[in-house]
């Protein structure tokens, strides 16, 4: 123990005698032989640790954005990881009904890849936050990273041949793998904190496909080649000096399949989808950063556009002639006064709320930042297209305009072959005349049609549609509005129906 204590207090002494040393070069000592004395120390060094490293963050310092070659090492590591690492962690990836699974390097461990005879030693590590605060979301601050340490005479080769191999073939992997996710904004005040990522999500699973959505072929035919065409013009919109983006504005009334044609086109393409929900958003540059964390190859979707901010041309003139005709009925100080007090309290409510604009919804479909990401649809839907502001639908930001309208005969024959597996039918020429007669959505005509027990006779069901077409028939606000009820099986919310099958 004597000795060992000894040693310590030489290595104490020493230590203190070379920060010493080092003390009185840079006080007495001109910058060119400090300089001199630094690169024949680091070659010393070198001498005695012959090996180079290198850091890849999972988030640079001052970057929203998650780093692309951090998650292709992971892959690329994960899809190793199995031979040549001790501890691992388990994912699953693919659809409900066809599960793989999939391995990653834990925290901590450490494995060696070989790359043309060549040892590579990877180590996947965390920087732990030591923020002097009590949360309950622990280790939101945290930074994980790969360190890569290699030997200093294979710089060249580790830097240029291994690492774009490892890069490319992570994508690959990743490529591969690709699960459809369905994202939603965490709300400002709870990623702005650390609690939370900004958008969560789970895995995409929803069934619907252009081939069973209730439109008229044509229509159908349309849209998907105005999608394909999309899909396929990256050097066009290069060309052109455009972003690789496209706008769909989804309107009609309730019920006519909205939310739907927004999952067939994320299963046509296998895009991601991002649900947009602008009310929990703080402000404008809390709505650009949401942005910024999207990905490629996905859609934005902002659902009944109209109701979720009020920042419509509009509402906003409506709101300031009311407010001018109850100014103009007050004639008293003191009832001037208290509406002065309401005004302030309206402003300290919305100083709570949202302070999304119209400018910054604007700035967000095409401004400077929207081309951060590529290869991206933005799909907004509404009940009342005449509420919107024409500025947000015009061209440019909504490309093209889709009426989801209501069902004609040509909807209604996918719907019975999807509901009932009907082709033909002796009753389909009377449900044609009839459907031209009254205006119902397809959520309606999907309701009549699904069988309510296993051996349900489909002559039934389409005579229980024809009974409920009569009916709206003759009731005039039918005629007119069309019901406003939904078919959980056509609307099909997408956490819904995400959830009601995990």
């Amino acid at each position: 123990m004597m000795k060992m204590g000894e040693t310590m207090a030489q290595l104490g002494s020493s230590l203190a005698g070379i920060m010493f040393v080092w003390a009185t070069m840079k006080q007495f000592f001109p910058d060119f032989l400090q300089d001199y004395i630094m690169r024949w120390t680091s070659k010393l060094i070198k001498r005695f640790k012959p090996q180079m490293e290198i850091r890849f963050w999972e988030k640079n310092l001052g970057r929203w954005k998650v780093n692309p070659a951090y998650t292709a090492i992971e892959s690329y590591l994960g899809s190793k990881s199995t031979d040549h690492a001790r501890r691992l962690k388990g994912d699953t990836v693919g659809k409900t009904e066809k599960l793989t699974l999939v391995f990653s390097l834990d925290e901590s461990e450490e494995m060696v890849d070989f790359f043309e005879g060549i040892q590579m030693k990877w180590y996947a590590g965390k920087l732990v936050s030591h923020k002097n605060t009590i949360s309950y979301y622990p280790g939101s601050d945290d930074r994980r990273y790969f360190l890569l340490t290699f030997h200093c005479k294979h710089k060249k080769l580790t830097t240029t041949r291994y690492l774009n191999h490892v890069i490319e073939a992570g994508k690959e992997i990743q490529a591969r793998r690709k699960q459809q996710k369905l994202f939603t904004n965490t709300a400002s005040s709870e990623w702005r904190n650390g609690r939370k990522d900004m958008w969560s999500n789970v895995c995409f699973d929803h069934p619907a496909t252009f081939e069973n959505l209730a439109m008229e072929p044509k229509k159908k035919e349309e849209i998907i080649n105005d999608l394909m065409t999309f899909t396929k013009s990256k050097e066009y919109y290069l060309k052109i000096g455009k972003a690789w983006k496209r706008g769909y504005l989804l309107y009609g009334p309730p019920g006519t399949g909205k939310s739907t044609m927004i999952a067939a086109i994320a299963n046509l393409l296998h895009y991601d989808i991002y649900d947009l929900e602008l009310t929990t958003i703080k402000n404008n540059s809390d709505l650009r950063q949401l942005l910024i964390q999207t990905g490629s190859k996905s859609i934005i979707v902002v659902e009944d556009i109209d109701c979720s901010l009020d920042i419509t041309a509009q509402r906003n003139k409506a709101k300031k002639d009311e407010k001018e005709k109850k100014t103009s009925k007050k004639k008293k100080k003191k009832d001037d006064d208290d509406l002065d007090s309401d005004e302030e309290d309206d402003d300290d409510s919305v100083e709570q709320d949202s302070k999304v604009t119209l400018s910054g919804l604007l700035n967000f479909i095409d401004g400077i930042w929207s081309p951060c990401g590529g290869e991206r649809l933005i799909i907004f839907t509404t009940n009342h297209i005449e509420k919107l502001d024409p500025a947000l639908i015009r061209t440019g930001r909504m490309d093209k305009h889709i009426e989801m309208s209501y069902c004609g005969f040509e909807a209604f024959k996918v719907l019975a072959k999807n509901y009932l597996n009907l082709d033909s039918h002796d009753l389909f020429d009377q449900i044609n005349k009839l459907l031209g007669e009254v205006n119902v959505t397809p959520a309606d005509v999907a309701e009549n049609l699904m069988p309510k027990n296993i051996r349900e006779d489909p002559t039934l069901r389409l005579e229980v549609l024809m009974e409920a077409l009569k009916k709206a028939k003759e009731d005039p606000a039918s005629k007119a509005e069309g019901a406003e009820t939904k078919d959980p099986n056509d609307k099909a919310d997408f956490w819904f129906w995400n959830h009601s099958i995990g």
